[in-house]
């Protein structure tokens, strides 16, 4: 399975879809897939039956999954989408925005 070039907590910018240009924070990434949840988009409804948790049930909005193809990091330095570059510093590995030239962290 290829490395990703978004993990957990990042910030992103939707690049294509319903949401685009939404930005947002990865709250999971599900690499077997090759999709993330990013915070506040691709909302879905759910309906959930009553539990313990909810007793009342109803519908909740959620995050649905986004394929990470569609997403693109959001470069520390000027705030604007970027690609990653990755240098492998001995035994680390270091991700680079590829258009400041910062270490993203």
């Amino acid at each position: 399975m290829a490395k990703l070039h978004i993990r957990k907590n990042d910030t992103v910018m939707v690049l294509s879809g319903e949401d685009k240009g939404k930005t947002g924070k990865v709250l999971k990434v599900l690499v077997e897939k090759q999709r993330a949840l990013v915070e506040g988009v691709n909302m879905v409804s759910k309906s959930t039956k009553p539990s313990a948790k909810n007793p009342q049930g109803g519908i909740v909005k959620q995050e649905a999954p986004i394929h990470i193809s569609n997403l693109s990091l959001i470069d520390p330095k000027s705030g604007k989408p970027t690609r990653v570059a990755i240098k492998h510093e001995g035994k680390n590995v270091v991700r680079i925005a590829k258009k400041s030239g910062e270490e993203i962290k």
